[in-house]
């Protein structure tokens, strides 16, 4: 795989969705879930998709379990939770892994093309997140505690060049 549109996941309801259906605009790709204590951060992902998306951001939320068990939930639990505790409507997936030998092949390229701190792949915690330009390629990787406000100033000065 060259780039993230040569990708496709299953959305939240159990449909395939091309990664290429956002060629041209610039991605978050976010590992989530409900019981994290970076969990609020879904309030500010919502407000830079909203904020950001008609300049080209479009933030995608990946559920993961492998963390602590905090995304216990089934797909439908997740897309509830979401709705009503946060009212997401930026696109949602169903639950993946992120590390290990079951890692979702888009996961796999994003740590490969987005090394963490001393070039390391692993995934240390949920609210990870990759910011992916309008070519499909990796920009950077931003911790848990990177904060979407953070992450906005750097979005929007990125789309603003």
């Amino acid at each position: 795989m060259t780039s993230v549109y040569d990708f496709t996941a299953r959305d939240i309801d159990g449909s395939p969705r091309s990664l290429a259906e956002w060629r041209g605009k610039m991605l978050l790709v976010v590992n989530v879930a409900s019981k994290c204590g970076f969990t609020p951060q879904y309030e500010g992902l919502e407000t830079l998709w909203q904020d950001q998306r008609d300049r080209g951001l479009v933030v995608l939320g990946f559920p993961c379990d492998q963390f602590g068990h905090q995304e216990p939930g089934n797909e439908a639990d997740i897309k509830t939770f979401c709705s009503t505790q946060y009212d997401v409507t930026f696109p949602m997936f169903a639950k993946v892994e992120v590390n290990g030998e079951h890692a979702d092949p888009l996961y796999q390229w994003l740590k490969s093309e987005g090394k963490g701190i001393l070039g390391s792949e692993s995934i240390k915690w949920n609210f990870t997140k990759f910011l992916v330009g309008t070519d499909g390629q990796v920009i950077k990787r931003y911790a848990p505690t990177d904060t979407p406000e953070k992450i906005g100033k750097d979005t929007l000065a990125r789309l603003s060049a």
